[in-house]
């Protein structure tokens, strides 16, 4: 009998910490999180009332109180996206329900955190895929950092304009970029709500990831944004790109909605139209634009004036990021056989290897590369900028491939190997990278500085920090390919406005 006791007692303080029970007061009511170890967590908590109805196609508005005590232990939905018909994670990892109810966040928070530093994590997917709460914040609240990342609305719910909604709209009120109202709804929602969880709300960092990284630079250049952070990281996030005025966004939305069977709808005709029917049909380009009311001009252009919000900013791409041309439906060998021979001069190395590489060097660099360190140059002249190129391939990954694909390095960054790395294929040197990189963005958003002898961007020294096999400063990385990317792209983007 006392074998049998003792036994129990052994098994329960061998098994891993349970789960606990926590409670948190915001503007909206009492939500119930867990807790676990050092780390406090809350899931799919309202920043905006649902965008439907009326609200379909608005500026978000504030979420309505609950009653009682909020469930914050599971995961929300994921805002209206095509999703994959097995049931499998997305391109950009969503997967499950799906809701124009869906304007909420998630807060990972270290124990007993007083005055934390922020991060506001906008996640990638081409504007039209994704959802916040596919990203684990525990191993930053592990390491002294409040985490939350959010939801916003996606693809044509998300970006979208029509002759109709803008009459509908009230006098100055901003129209199309709802996707961008969202994201700044959350920082405020943050800016008032993040003392409960023991958040700094004076020292947030905005940061993001492909779409999510050119919302961080939308936000740069959106007067509005101002003040509702002070850091901001951008990755893979472009940068480059020629105004889109709300007329020609009018005049696409005009023709979305004759694909509709609409020819001249009103507000309410074109909000009754259900959310997977938009979903399924409108096709094209989602993600800000130059509508005149809240986006007043490119981050491109914000930069070029020296306007954009000036705050101390990281900045890079990765060395792969030619994987996105199959999601562009580009084919890399005809690209590359079309280059003239000044850009085959230009990149000898490349060309050496065939038309396809040629290609895929080209369209890496010219949309991210350049675009990255230009706008740390830019950046430089007020509050520091760190600029970076990450070449790091996983372990799981050689000899396959040989170069950081499109989001590679948000594991590193999280330090999280999320839903679909087994931690058996994880080998130490993936760790040890993992581990400086996640280091790095931890520091910036404690101190607006990474450490990590890592020097600020400057022009004159041209300096970058490589995240790769042997990481470490480099000096003139790939600077003829890049002043000719900028000599041969930027007239094209009207600058001068």
């Amino acid at each position: 009998m006392k074998l049998a006791v003792l036994s129990t007692i052994l098994a329960l303080l061998a098994a891993p910490a349970l789960a606990e029970p926590v409670k948190v007061t915001v503007e909206g009511g009492a939500v119930l999180g867990v807790e676990t170890g050092q780390v406090d967590a809350w899931r799919n908590i309202p920043y905006a009332a649902a965008p439907v109805g009326a609200l379909r196609w608005a500026p978000p508005a504030r979420a309505p109180a609950w009653s009682g005590e909020r469930d914050g232990t599971k995961a929300g939905v994921s805002c209206p996206q095509p999703m994959r018909p097995d049931g499998a994670p997305n391109m950009a990892g969503a997967n499950g329900p799906v809701s124009e109810d869906c304007l909420q966040l998630n807060v990972f928070a270290p124990k007993g955190a007083k005055q934390a530093p922020v991060m506001v994590w906008i996640h990638g997917g081409s504007h039209r895929y994704g959802a916040g709460w596919i990203f684990d914040g525990s191993n930053f609240a592990r390491d002294g950092v409040v985490l939350v990342a959010i939801n916003y609305r996606l693809g044509p719910l998300g970006s979208f304009a029509h002759p109709a909604l803008t009459s509908a709209a009230k006098p100055g009120e901003a129209v199309g970029n709802y996707g961008l109202m969202d994201q700044i709804a959350a920082l405020e929602w943050v800016r008032r709500n993040i003392k409960a969880f023991g958040g700094d709300p004076r020292n947030v960092t905005v940061f993001g990831e492909s779409a999510g990284g050119g919302s961080t630079l939308a936000l740069l250049a959106t007067p509005r944004a101002k003040g509702l952070y002070q850091k901001a990281v951008v990755q893979s996030g472009g940068g480059w790109s020629a105004p889109v005025t709300l007329a020609a966004k009018e005049t696409e939305g005009v023709k979305a909605a004759q694909n509709l069977g609409l020819s001249s709808p009103t507000a309410d005709q074109l909000r009754a139209v259900p959310a997977e029917e938009l979903v399924a049909k409108l096709e094209g380009s989602f993600g800000p634009f130059v509508d005149g009311r809240l986006m007043k001009e490119t981050p491109a252009q914000a930069f070029a004036a020296g306007r954009a919000n000036d705050v101390p900013l990281i900045i890079g791409s990765n060395s792969g990021e030619d994987s996105l041309m199959g999601e562009f439906g580009q084919d890399p060998a005809k690209l590359g056989a079309a280059l003239p021979a000044g850009v085959r001069a230009l990149y000898a190395e490349e060309a050496a290897q065939g038309d396809a590489a040629l290609a895929r060097a080209v369209f890496t660099d010219r949309a991210m590369g350049a675009p990255a360190r230009w706008i740390a140059a830019r950046a430089s002249g007020g509050k520091p900028a760190w600029l970076y190129y990450f070449s790091y391939v996983g372990s799981r990954f050689r000899p396959m491939v040989t170069r950081a694909f499109h989001a590679a390095e948000i594991q590193y960054v999280f330090e999280y190997w999320g839903r679909r790395t087994p931690l058996s294929l994880i080998k130490p040197d993936d760790q040890a990278m993992a581990t400086l990189m996640h280091g790095c963005w931890v520091a910036f958003a404690k101190t607006g500085k990474p450490g990590c002898d890592w020097p600020a961007y400057d022009s004159r020294t041209d300096q970058l920090m490589e995240f790769g096999a042997d990481s470490g400063v480099r000096v003139g990385f790939r600077k003829s390919r890049l002043d000719a990317q900028e000599a041969f792209v930027l007239p094209t983007l009207s600058l001068s406005q």
